[in-house]
C-alpha cells in the first residue's frame, strides 16, 4: 500500500508488436499514451534475419540506398572510403521538412508503426534500434516532425528526423505541457549502411490514417446514437428500419446501421407522426451505411499496411537475397481515405438536415429554435450556422487527394499517390465532423428536456442520461459555446451504445 503523500502509477496495457498483428486501435493507444508498447521475440528474430542476410548480400551485389545513391543517383555508387560518411549525409540531407510540427500523437504513431515494420523482417535494420525507439514513445516522448515533406511515396523528411534524434543530432520532445522529457533521451548509433532502410516507410501516413480509422469508427457510432436522439425528439417512424427493408438491398453497412436502430428504438410502428419523415430519418441506413463501409475498408488496407514489410528494397530472408520494388507506393490507404471522406460528408449532411428538423415547430411541437424566452428569440439558431460552416470544410477536405501527381528526381520518380495529403485531409475532416455531431446532440437533448420525453428503450434513455448530465440545462438564450465543448467530450462514451462491429 502507498504511504499517505505518494503517488500511485497505474501500469497501462502493454501492446506486443510482431510485425503481423498490430491494429489500428493498438497503434491509437500507443501514440496516445493509454498503452505501451514492446517487439516480441519473434518479430526480434525476424529482423536479425533480415539484418543479417542483407549485410552478406550487400557484399556481392548492388543494394539500392546502401551501396548506391538514392533517386536519380541510383546508379552513383558508394566508394569505400566513403562508406562511413554516406549514410549519415542521407539522413541529414532528408530531414528538410517546412512548416508546423504535426502532433505529438500523429509523431508516435510514426514510429509505432515503424517499429512494428522493422519486427515484419523486410527492412534489414539493426533490431537493437526499437529498445530506445520504443522507449522514448512509451515515456510520451516524440520527435520534431515537420507537416510537410512528404507525397505518399515515402515519409523520408520524418523518418529522417527521428532517426537523427536517435543519433543524438536533434532532440526528442517532452510529453504535451511538460516542460523537460521523464527520462534521458534515448539514443542509438544508427549504423550508416541502415540510413536508407530507416527512412524507407510510409510510417508518418499510415500512422496518421491509423488514429483516422481509429477516431472514425468511433464518431460513426456516436452519430447513430444521436440520430437516434433526434429520432424521439420529432417522434419519427421506425417504419424505414425494418429488417426487412435492409434484407431487400443487403449492404454490409446499411444493414449494420439499421439493426442498431432498430435496437435503440424499437420496433414499433404506432408513434410515428408522419406516414414519411425527411431523408435525415428515412434515408439514415443508406447514407450512413456507406460511411461505415468505407471506414471498414480503409482500416483493412491500414492494417495490410501496418503489418507489411513495404520496403524497398524488400529483404527477403527465405529466398536469400533483396528485391528492388514499388511497395513504397501507398495507393490503396490514399484512396481508401478519399473514399471515406467522400462518404462521410454525406453522412454529416445529414446530420445537419436533422438539426433543421430540430428548429422546426412543425417537427417537434415546440417553439422555433426551441427557444423559452418571449418571442422572437433566437434560442439554438446559431447552431445550424456552426455546423454548416463545419460543413463547408468538410466538403473542401473532402476533394481526392489522389487527383495530384508528381515527377521528382529528374524524371526517375515520375508518379505519387499523395496519400499523405489524404490522411492529413482525414484528420482535418474529422476535427469538423465533431462539431457536425456536437451540434446535433446539443439541439436533440435540449428538445427532449423541453418535451420531457426520455426514450423509453433502455440502452437509448442511458445514452441520453449520459448526455444530458454534463450539457447546461438552461434554456434561455446565451452563448452556446460550452455545450458544444461539452457534447464533443461526450461522443466517445455515446458510441458504446452503438456496436457496428467494425474490430
Amino acid at each position: 500500500m502507498p504511504r499517505a503523500g505518494e503517488e500511485t502509477t497505474v501500469a497501462r496495457p502493454l501492446v506486443l508488436l510482431d510485425g503481423q498483428t498490430a491494429s489500428c486501435a493498438q497503434v491509437r493507444d500507443v501514440a496516445r499514451t493509454d498503452a505501451s508498447a514492446a517487439v516480441t521475440a519473434g518479430g526480434l528474430e525476424r529482423a536479425r534475419a533480415a539484418a543479417q542476410l542483407v549485410a552478406d548480400v550487400a557484399e556481392r551485389m548492388p543494394v539500392y540506398g546502401r551501396t548506391t545513391g538514392v533517386g536519380a543517383n541510383r546508379d552513383q555508387v558508394v566508394t569505400e572510403s566513403d562508406m562511413a560518411e554516406h549514410g549519415y549525409r542521407l539522413l541529414r540531407s532528408h530531414a528538410g521538412g517546412s512548416g508546423p510540427l504535426v502532433a505529438a500523437d500523429l509523431s508516435r504513431a510514426m514510429l509505432v508503426v515503424r517499429a512494428n515494420q522493422i519486427a515484419a523482417g523486410g527492412s534489414g535494420v539493426d533490431p537493437d534500434v526499437l529498445g530506445p525507439l520504443l522507449d522514448g514513445v512509451n515515456a510520451g516522448l516524440w520527435v520534431p516532425v515537420p507537416r510537410y515533406g512528404a507525397i505518399g511515396t515515402g515519409d523520408l523528411t520524418a523518418l529522417a528526423a527521428a532517426a537523427l534524434c536517435l543519433l543524438g543530432e536533434r532532440d526528442w520532445l517532452p510529453p504535451p505541457g511538460q516542460m523537460t522529457p521523464p527520462i534521458a533521451q534515448p539514443r542509438f548509433p544508427l549504423a550508416p549502411s541502415d540510413a536508407l532502410a530507416f527512412l524507407s516507410s510510409n510510417a508518418a501516413t499510415i500512422g496518421e490514417a491509423a488514429l483516422a480509422c481509429s477516431d472514425l469508427q468511433e464518431l460513426l457510432r456516436a452519430a447513430i446514437v444521436i440520430a437516434a436522439l433526434s429520432h424521439c425528439a420529432v417522434t419519427a417512424s421506425v417504419e424505414p428500419y425494418a429488417a426487412a427493408v435492409h434484407e431487400a438491398r443487403r449492404y454490409p453497412g446499411q444493414r449494420a446501421v439499421a439493426k442498431v436502430l432498430r435496437e435503440l428504438l424499437g420496433t414499433n410502428r404506432g408513434r410515428a407522426s408522419r406516414i414519411q419523415d425527411p431523408y435525415g430519418y428515412r434515408a439514415l441506413p443508406q447514407v450512413h451505411g456507406p460511411g461505415v463501409d468505407a471506414v471498414r475498408h480503409a482500416a483493412r488496407a491500414v492494417t495490410a499496411e501496418l503489418n507489411a514489410a513495404a520496403e524497398n528494397p524488400l529483404v527477403d530472408v527465405v529466398g536469400g537475397t533483396v528485391w528492388h520494388n514499388g511497395n513504397f507506393h501507398t495507393a490503396y490507404v490514399g484512396l481508401a481515405l478519399d473514399a471515406v471522406r467522400a462518404a462521410l460528408f454525406q453522412t454529416a449532411a445529414l446530420s445537419a438536415a436533422r438539426l433543421g428538423t430540430l428548429v422546426e415547430p412543425a417537427f417537434t411541437g415546440l417553439a422555433p429554435f426551441l427557444a423559452t424566452d418571449p418571442p422572437p428569440s433566437s434560442g439554438i439558431l446559431i447552431l445550424e450556422y456552426v455546423a454548416h460552416s463545419a460543413i463547408a470544410d468538410l466538403r473542401r477536405l473532402a476533394a481526392p487527394a489522389a487527383l495530384g501527381s508528381a515527377v521528382l528526381s529528374r524524371g526517375v520518380e515520375e508518379h505519387a499517390g499523395f496519400s499523405t495529403q489524404s490522411a492529413r485531409a482525414t484528420t482535418d475532416f474529422i476535427d469538423a465532423y465533431r462539431i457536425v455531431l456536437a451540434c446535433e446532440l446539443v439541439a436533440a437533448v435540449r428538445a427532449l428536456r423541453l418535451r420531457q420525453a426520455r426514450p423509453s428503450r433502455p440502452a437509448l434513455a442511458a445514452a441520453f442520461d449520459q448526455a444530458a448530465g454534463p450539457l447546461p440545462p438552461g434554456t434561455a438564450d446565451r452563448a452556446l459555446d460550452t455545450d458544444l465543448a461539452a457534447a464533443q467530450r461526450l461522443l466517445p462514451g455515446l458510441a458504446a451504445a452503438a456496436p457496428l462491429g467494425f474490430d
